[in-house]
């Protein structure tokens, strides 16, 4: 689970002029859509693909890479489907809009583009056999029915990318068998990952192309009202440690309280979800980022599996300023344990 659902509900309000235009709203109803329930199925390559009965969705991928002398680089790549209303039509009656996000960060360089498309007319879509997302010519793809092997491009002003992901571990489904509940007042959503892929190719950057190695994380979340009306931002962390375990936390933020969840994944693959107030996550040290202050420095810890580690951003700048904007970028941690992630965070106007 991540900011995007915000990104997206703003998406939708900005396309209809019927909500405002920011990271709250979530909570509203989303009367005629489907809604996440407990119990359901996931069934794959079906749910690889997209759910037209449901208000916002997104295929987010983001992966902590390392150039021939040791630098570190992010990238992400996200998809985002956003409704107007339920399900699917031909051409420019399709009530579906596409809005692609991808970046690159370095220590000294945060680059980043968008697109937006519309849906039916081939733009912009997602199929589930062959896997492929794409907007334009941002591609996301695999050649068989599973998200094992993927191909990922993108580019936008001064990068682009072409990387190659093979994963070495399961699809990890969050919360109750991928019903992950986001409030506590039950909102929730439909989400799984696959947090294991081994990523290599190449980023061209300003300074000329970088062969990259190093890993990936992808996420896949659908819903149509996964938040409690006075929740108005997240802070979404996923880390890697080099002990071979994971952890994906977050943080919903709310008038009445902060709501947090996740899932720790051991080195086999094996996903726990955690309880409402397991993970925990506290800000250390904050930077000024496009006239904000952004909490660039973290606390979190998870008692149970021993965790506390620092998480700092590798380039406290990485401000995505497009038509809805956040924080994104890569992050190290040391601590309890080592590693790298990505962090994401949203509502901090």
């Amino acid at each position: 689970m991540n900011a995007k659902f915000f990104l997206w509900a703003a998406a939708a309000g900005w396309a209809t002029a019927a909500q405002p235009q920011s990271y709250a709203g979530l909570g509203t109803e989303a009367e005629g859509f489907a809604i996440p329930q407990p119990g359901t199925q996931l069934s794959f390559p079906a749910d690889h693909g997209p759910h037209s009965d449901f208000r916002i969705e997104w295929w987010y991928l983001t992966a902590n890479l390392e150039g021939p002398d040791g630098a570190d680089y992010g990238i992400q790549w996200t998809l985002f489907r956003s409704a107007l209303a339920p399900g699917e039509a031909i051409g420019w009656q399709s009530p579906q809009i596409w809005m692609a996000h991808a970046a690159v960060t370095s220590q000294d360089q945060h680059l980043f583009a968008e697109r937006i498309a519309r849906g039916g007319i081939g733009q912009a879509g997602v199929r589930a056999v062959p896997f492929e997302a794409w907007i334009n010519d941002w591609q996301m793809r695999t050649t068989g029915e599973t998200l094992e092997n993927i191909s990922l491009s993108a580019a936008g002003n001064g990068f682009s990318y072409d990387l190659n992901l093979t994963a070495d571990g399961p699809l990890v489904l969050h919360g109750d068998a991928g019903y992950s509940v986001k409030s506590a007042s039950g909102q929730a959503s439909h989400y799984y990952s696959q947090p294991h892929y081994q990523i290599s190719g190449t980023l061209e950057l300003p300074a000329g192309p970088v062969k990259v190695t190093g890993h990936g994380w992808l996420d896949r979340e659908w819903s149509s009202q996964p938040l409690a009306e006075d929740q108005s931002g997240w802070d979404w962390f996923s880390l890697s440690f080099d002990s071979g375990g994971k952890l994906m936390g977050f943080v919903l933020r709310g008038e009445s309280g902060d709501f947090t969840s996740g899932t720790w994944i051991s080195p086999d693959g094996t996903a726990e979800p955690l309880a409402p107030g397991a993970f925990q996550a506290a800000p250390l040290e904050y930077s000024d980022v496009e006239g904000r202050k952004i909490p660039t420095r973290w606390q979190t810890s998870l008692p149970e599996k021993g965790v506390s580690v620092e998480v700092q951003a590798l380039n406290p700048q990485s401000w995505m300023g497009t038509s809805f904007s956040y924080w994104e970028g890569p992050v190290t941690v040391t601590g309890s344990h080592s590693g790298t992630g990505y962090l994401e965070m949203t509502g901090y106007e």
